[in-house]
């Protein structure tokens, strides 16, 4: 089964992520290049991606006649925000928290495990072309 897996973060950890040492910052990459390798050697991995900021995303909507209509916003009020995601293909739910969690352990600031919230979401598909 296919699983999201999304990794969420907050305003202060984002800061502080442009704060960290230079040594920081290496140890938390190289962390999340091993870790995406180890998942596309055990076949699991679908794709992965990170995301920019919230102050670079935009919110689009049909104008009524049949243009985007670009905003800025408004965006809730949120402590954390989606930061980046995982698509892994694995054989339980188990397993997706058990990728999830490794995920939250990413090494922030002295190498500390971050320990930040990873949502875990099955994916169920488009919907049946017969409904």
């Amino acid at each position: 089964m296919k699983y999201m897996i999304m990794m969420h973060t907050g305003q202060d950890a984002t800061e502080g992520i442009l704060n960290w040492s230079q040594q920081d910052v290496k140890r938390h990459i190289a962390f999340q290049h091993d870790f995406d390798r180890e998942l596309r050697e055990a076949g699991e991995m679908v794709f992965n991606e990170g995301l920019t900021f919230p102050d670079q995303a935009r919110i689009v909507r049909h104008d009524g006649k049949g243009a985007p209509a670009v905003t800025d916003g408004p965006f809730p009020e949120a402590k954390e925000f989606l930061i980046g995601f995982w698509i892994v293909d694995c054989a339980s739910p188990e397993r997706a928290y058990e990728i999830a969690a490794k995920a939250s352990s990413a090494p922030g600031k002295d190498g500390a495990p971050l320990g930040i919230p990873i949502e875990v979401r099955p994916i169920v598909g488009p919907p049946p072309t017969d409904a």
